[in-house]
């Protein structure tokens, strides 16, 4: 279990980001966190990580502090990140990404099923550099590949929707449903789309820096839908 308790963050000459939040994230949960933009939703992410410190407060893993830990021991201690944009790394495989995270060489067939489940052809891109040939989408998808294969007690996904196009979007939630389905670890993601809402366990609404609504979907989202189509703080894109 995942626990956050009245973790506030400032920076340098800018507003408190984050106010006094305090959250938990039970074993086996898939929980969406969404809002209004600007409201602390990707900082909160990266506090989470370890890629910033709060200013204040603490974090809990199964009861033991981990608010001073550096990014490279969550890693070690089952917390995964997947970034907005995810990184580009010249020289360098799919294979070899999904190797690196899965620590260790892979047979061929299991390295082929983690593409096959994120909608790749595994004879494609096993072998193909991951370098600005490749679209957002698939970059998304095989950084997904990735958390398959770290099987993180925690993943954590930063708008994975973000930048991509239509198609990349449905099987992307055609990802995240089978992710929920079979995966033992919790998934905690930061979005605005409905359709990520949908297969949601518990909503989370983040705005100006402070949690205003916490609970399960079946409460949460009519109260974000509020007789509108979609949800008040998705962004207007066209064909999503």
């Amino acid at each position: 279990m995942l626990e956050l308790k009245h973790i506030s963050m400032e920076v340098e000459g800018a507003k408190e980001i984050l106010r006094d939040v305090s959250l938990r994230l039970e074993d086996g949960k898939f929980v969406v966190i969404t809002g209004p933009n600007g409201g602390g939703k990707s900082t909160l992410a990266k506090v989470i990580m370890g890629i910033m410190k709060p200013t204040a407060g603490q974090i809990f893993l199964d009861g033991q502090e981990i608010t001073q830990l550096s990014i490279t021991e969550r890693a070690k201690l089952g917390i995964g990140f997947a970034f907005q944009q995810p990184v580009r790394f010249k020289g360098l495989t799919v294979r070899d990404l999904v190797e690196l995270a899965s620590g260790g060489k892979l047979d061929e067939q299991k390295l082929c099923n983690y593409l096959i489940d994120v909608g790749l052809c595994a004879r494609d891109y096993i072998d193909r550099e991951v370098n600005a040939s490749l679209s957002g989408g698939e970059i998304k998808r095989i950084e997904i590949a990735m958390a398959l294969a770290r099987k993180s007690r925690i993943t954590v996904f930063d708008e994975p929707e973000a930048g991509i196009d239509l198609w990349s979007f449905s099987n992307l939630i055609d990802v995240f449903r089978k992710l929920r389905e079979v995966r033992g670890g919790s998934i905690l993601i930061i979005s605005h789309q409905e359709r990520i809402l949908e297969i949601a366990d518990e909503i989370v609404v983040l705005a100006e820096g402070r949690i205003v609504n916490h609970g399960p979907r079946e409460e949460i989202l009519p109260t974000l839908l509020s007789g509108s189509e979609t949800c008040q703080f998705c962004p207007k894109q066209e064909g999503i």
